[in-house]
């Protein structure tokens, strides 16, 4: 076997080749593209007869070079950031670092300690897209709060009558009146008819007259007002950011649907939507983050650290503490917290497991994290047979919760 080092950039790639003992075989700078990649195979073919003797370790797990290295057969090991510093200074204490240094660390790190790292799972193209789909709906999901939060506090500042009239600032109804109305002399000329046809083209369907007069009535009501001038300043700001979150409340929308057709047409969908708090966008992320590659994860054990709902522990002595997991998939994490949460309402087991939690001293997050262990647990079970939950089965009447 030989093992490959690639300190991958945006324009370029490190390369390191090393045998089984250690010697450097071939080392260089490879370009991002159809060339780079065919000089990597020169060097790589140099030395290795078959592209399964072949271990390549680098600091992603994903993208066009990642995607072509596994096609051509290599195994490939996805290496923690992280983890390859502390590698490094491990054998160097000089603080030195290069990209050719890093190529070569990672291959040494695939070479030594490859059974510490997971291998680049086989996941399949469909699930692939649906991650993509998933990351960019949560994405842009995160950009629409940061954009409302400016709104909120802008109003906050010259307008508190709009936040009276409409208290959820991220829907189409309150962009589509701001953008009439963006200050308090505005919003006091509106009259009842362009509300509610403002009301009408945003989509709404019902109580038309009453939504219409609650909104007059707010943004008419007695508020303390800033200068003319500052007031058109202001407005021009909610005018900006109320176009930016209309936008992004519709592509929110229509990545929705899309996200939604792809996972329905997954063979796990029906898997994981029998299972309590999951429904298409939250089972999507799900599905999309811990991927659908059947070897990628030996037990529920495995698939439940990667998910980061499993604690780790600190023993020294006579000193042991449970904490939780820091390093972690964020957007698995907060899948997962969202899944619990979302499973009080609809399987009495989990609302019985968390009450027991939270008897036991534990504080609101804390047993949602141990419900979310559980789940994942109880989703690997299912994938793993091919069985579709049974709240009986995951719950049975004996199950007590364990502090």
């Amino acid at each position: 076997m030989i093992f490959v080092g690639i300190d991958w950039a945006e324009g370029h790639h490190d390369v390191c080749v090393l045998d089984e003992g250690g010697a450097v075989l071939a080392k260089g700078r490879v370009g991002d593209g159809v060339e780079g990649l065919a000089r990597l195979h020169v060097m790589v073919a140099e030395h290795a007869e078959e592209p399964g003797e072949v271990l390549v370790g680098i600091e992603t797990d994903r993208g066009l070079l990642v995607g072509a290295l596994v096609a051509a057969g290599y195994r490939v090991y996805a290496v923690n950031p992280f983890a390859a510093s502390r590698y490094r200074e491990r054998h160097a204490t000089s603080g030195a670092k290069s990209d050719s240094g890093d190529a070569k660390v990672l291959a040494d790190l695939i070479r030594t300690d490859r059974h510490n790292h997971r291998e680049v799972a086989g996941d399949s193209e469909l699930v692939e897209a649906v991650k993509v789909l998933a990351r960019a709906h949560q994405s842009l999901i995160w950009t629409r709060q940061r954009q409302v939060s400016a709104l909120r506090s802008a109003l906050r500042e010259f307008y508190p009558a709009a936040l009276r009239a409409f208290p959820e600032l991220g829907t189409v109804e309150a962009c589509s009146v701001l953008g009439m109305a963006p200050t308090p002399e505005r919003g006091r000329r509106l009259t009842l008819a362009k509300v509610r046809r403002s009301l009408v083209a945003s989509g709404r369907t019902r109580y038309l007259d009453r939504r219409a007069a609650e909104i007059l009535e707010a943004l008419r009501a007695p508020q303390l007002e800033a200068s003319p001038v500052l007031s058109e300043a202001y407005g021009s700001v909610v005018g900006s950011l109320v176009v930016v979150i209309d936008g992004l409340v519709h592509q929110v929308a229509r990545l929705e649907t899309q996200l939604a057709d792809r996972f329905e047409s997954h063979p796990d969908a029906e898997i994981l939507r029998s299972l309590p708090g999951l429904g298409l966008v939250l089972g999507a992320r799900v599905l999309a983050e811990f991927g659908d590659d059947p070897t990628r994860y030996a037990d529920a054990r495995a698939r439940r650290s990667y998910a980061g709902s499993a604690p780790i522990t600190r023993a020294s002595g006579k000193r042991l503490v449970v904490l939780a997991r820091v390093a972690r998939n964020r957007r698995l994490a907060d899948a997962c917290h969202l899944w619990a949460f979302s499973a009080l309402s609809s399987s009495p087991g989990a609302r019985r497991y968390y009450d027991a939690r939270r008897a036991a001293g534990k504080s609101h997050h804390q047993a949602l994290r141990s419900l979310a262990n559980r789940l994942v647990g109880i989703l690997h079970g299912c994938l793993q047979h091919r069985q579709l939950y049974r709240e009986g089965v995951a719950w049975p009447p004996s199950f007590e919760a364990v502090a």
